[in-house]
């Protein structure tokens, strides 16, 4: 073949490869409870669209509250949150994007797309997860770190967060102790944690 053929066949060849990276590489999603199946009340008011997409950042919490390790229990407890949230701090809703439990599952808090309530500078801009229980002294189980990891990079193959996004614990962007020093500690060996916001 000559120059301009051997060009061409290349530049098609790489259209193929991409397109078929796009559609062939899928991430396995986690299991997503929604906000019907675990009993999530309506919000308030209307919650307004991340002001960016996909979005660039993602961020990790803990809720400072008990663990849950069945499907019932966190269930519960992301309620007794939501509760919390609109009753007390008046959020409208629950802040956070979703939340993980110790049963291996992840709960649909304001989904893809929703401006949060977990940290005042980059609800705009973030997916916020919630890790329930409190991770000051220990880190979550396996299951829950499984779990958050995949919802990561599920969100970042169906382009809900940026393929360059950033990782950051909610204590890099708040005078917090929030995700608790062990939880903060683990995330820094996640990909694409930064020490800087």
């Amino acid at each position: 073949m000559n120059g301009r053929r051997d060009a061409g066949f290349l530049l098609g060849l790489q259209v193929v490869i991409l397109f078929g990276h796009r559609t062939v590489n899928s991430v396995e999603p986690p299991n997503i409870i929604s906000r019907s199946e675990w009993g999530a009340r309506n919000a308030t008011g209307p919650i307004k669209n991340l002001s960016v997409g996909p979005t660039p950042y993602v961020l990790i919490h803990h809720s400072d509250t008990g663990g849950c390790i069945t499907q019932a229990l966190c269930q519960a407890k992301i309620r007794l949150i939501q509760n919390y949230h609109i009753n007390v701090r008046h959020w409208g809703d629950i802040g956070y994007n979703f939340l993980v439990g110790e049963d291996g599952n992840v709960y649909e808090g304001r989904g893809w797309d929703k401006h949060g309530a977990h940290s005042k500078f980059y609800n705009s801009k973030s997916i916020g997860i919630c890790i329930v229980g409190n991770y000051t002294r220990r880190e979550p189980n396996v299951a829950a770190v499984r779990a958050t990891k995949q919802l990561i990079a599920y969100g970042a193959s169906i382009d809900k967060i940026s393929a360059t996004y950033t990782l950051l614990g909610h204590k890099q962007t708040a005078p917090t102790l929030c995700p608790g020093d062990k939880l903060y500690e683990l995330i820094k060996s996640w990909p694409h944690w930064s020490p800087t916001t």
